[in-house]
């Protein structure tokens, strides 16, 4: 019986963590980046710089941001060519990046246009991007 307990508290723990990254509140930073195993310091600011020479969005250089709501609210501000919002969905997590965190990536449509994937590293704290990837604008 007490070898059930602990898996009973994982599978709570489990289940609790969709609800609270859904709910919308700030994440834990501390936990994200202990979670990450990113870089930091000079090795983060020259995998900046040599990830710069990809285009942004790509597995080689994902768009940086805060937790799962800061990927929504970058690709929440992303306008189509024509000006409206793509649609957008989660296709799933692709390993480490450039930064040795994962990197998730997101399928976005434009309306009468082919699918594109965007992917993003979202152990970033502090970094706001202010560039879109190839085809898209930001809105502000």
């Amino acid at each position: 019986m007490s070898g059930r307990l602990p898996a009973s508290l994982v599978l709570v723990l489990c289940l609790a963590g969709p609800a609270v990254a859904q709910s919308g509140a700030a994440p834990n930073v501390d936990l994200l980046m202990q979670m990450s195993g990113r870089v930091s310091g000079e090795e983060l600011a020259s995998r900046v710089a040599t990830a710069g020479t990809f285009p942004l969005g790509s597995r080689d250089n994902p768009v940086r941001v805060l937790g799962p709501h800061g990927e929504r609210a970058f690709l929440a501000r992303l306008r189509c060519p024509a000006g409206d919002a793509p649609a957008f969905h989660r296709i799933g997590s692709f390993g480490a990046g450039p930064y040795e965190s994962i990197i998730d990536g997101y399928a976005v449509r434009c309306a009468g246009a082919g699918e594109a994937v965007v992917y993003m590293d979202m152990y970033h704290p502090g970094h706001d991007e202010t560039q879109a990837p190839a085809g898209f604008a930001l809105a502000h």
